[in-house]
């Protein structure tokens, strides 16, 4: 096994072990929305520091429903993800692309050369 595969499977399992490991050991288990956003925990907490707190602006949108938000948050989510992959998939490309020119490149002169000796001996 190389080494990059050695860290991509550790990074996998670290992965993995960071969506478990909460759900494993209970965290959370004494609220009433356990693995709720920080947004609504920082709400909770200022509003028990101090009761008559007002915001100082409002969301530009707000969505009719939680499904509604949720579904918002996952399409951002999803084009994210699709901006970097098209990303890294392109540097990929763009490398291999260049590998396989300077291949070309070396072929070629090894050809140029092999035919410049073949006349040279003529």
């Amino acid at each position: 096994m190389s080494r990059n595969t050695k860290i991509n499977v550790l990074l996998l399992v670290l992965v993995a072990a960071l969506a478990v490991l909460p759900l494993a050991l209970g965290l959370g288990d004494h609220k009433k929305e356990p693995f709720a956003g920080s947004d609504g925990e920082a709400e909770t907490a200022i509003t028990e520091i101090k009761p008559d707190y007002k915001p100082w602006f409002s969301p530009l949108y707000e969505p009719p429903s939680g499904e509604i938000e949720s579904a918002l948050f996952s399409l951002q989510a999803a084009l994210g993800a699709g901006v970097l992959a098209y990303y890294f998939g392109l540097r990929r490309g763009r490398r291999q692309g260049e590998q396989r020119a300077l291949e070309r490149v070396a072929a070629s002169q090894e050809h140029d050369a092999a035919e410049e000796s073949t006349v040279e001996r003529a």
